[in-house]
Parts: C-alpha cells; sequence; structure tokens
C-alpha cells in the first residue's frame, strides 16, 4: 500500500510538471524496489518516461518506456511508445528541403 501512495505522489509531481524531481524520485524508486511487484516498477518507469517526455528527451523517454513494457506487456507505456514514434517520424522528415 506504502508503494502505490508513493506512486500517486510522483504522478502529482508530474502533473505539476516537476519532471526533474520526478526522474529522481522514480529512480530512487526503481533502484530500493527491484523485487517489488512488476507491474508497480512498471508503472515507475513508464512515470520516468512522461517526465523525460515533457523535458524533450525523446530517447530516454523511450527507453523508459520499453523498460516499463518488458515488465508489464499491458503497461500503457506500449502505447505511449508508439506515439513517441509517430511523433518523431512526423519531425524527423525533411520537410524543409524537399
Amino acid at each position: 500500500m506504502e508503494m502505490e501512495k508513493t506512486i500517486q505522489e510522483v504522478k502529482d509531481m508530474l502533473a505539476r510538471s516537476e519532471s526533474r524531481d520526478v526522474i529522481a524520485h522514480c529512480d530512487y524508486l526503481i533502484e530500493n524496489n527491484k523485487e517489488a511487484d512488476k507491474k508497480l516498477v512498471a508503472q515507475l518507469f513508464y512515470i520516468r518516461g512522461n517526465a523525460y517526455r515533457q523535458l524533450g528527451d525523446w530517447g530516454k523517454a523511450m527507453s523508459s518506456y520499453l523498460e516499463a513494457s518488458d515488465r508489464d506487456p499491458e503497461s500503457p507505456a506500449k502505447q505511449a511508445y508508439a506515439n513517441a514514434l509517430e511523433i518523431l517520424d512526423f519531425y524527423n522528415h525533411d520537410l524543409y528541403n524537399p
């Protein structure tokens, strides 16, 4: 129950766009709860991915989403990863030099 409360606190921080703090908290929680329920740890990776996305660090966001998906195939991280690929595919087209 304590872990769920902590995850909610981290989600609240993310909603306030405290991305760097969210990443630090997630890193700490992931490191110190490796033996916890895989779905809870997957949720931390997903939240961390969202924080990286807020900062515009797409590589680390996608890495976190993949880690979350590996731990919990039903995680929303799978869709977040697919969405990130679509966004990056759009941005990477050479629109200015046809």
